[in-house]
């Protein structure tokens, strides 16, 4: 990452589980019941159900987040024990 600032917002697309379609849902107004228009699959646990089938995209969100906070937190302390020798950041 080497920058100075953190992402503010990390970008998750939900898939359909059968067809691997991201746009072309539609759901009623609570989203407790979603249909995939390409493929015609109807989850009726609504957008609880396509989060859990979908999960892997979480967690692949998650590890980019953990690595960027990382980088970030390391390129800060570099930058703030910069000079001084009895600290060194590797």
């Amino acid at each position: 990452m080497a920058n100075n600032k953190l992402k503010d917002s990390y970008e998750i697309r939900l898939r359909c589980a059968t067809c691997g379609c991201e746009d072309q849902f539609e759901f009623n107004d609570d989203k407790s019941y979603i249909k995939c228009t390409f493929c015609n699959r109807e989850y009726f646990g609504g957008i609880e159900e396509l989060k859990d089938l979908n999960q892997e995209a979480f967690d692949d969100a998650k590890a980019e987040m953990e690595k960027d906070v990382a980088s970030y937190i390391k390129d800060q302390l570099k930058k703030t024990f910069k000079g001084n020798k009895h600290i060194k950041i590797k």
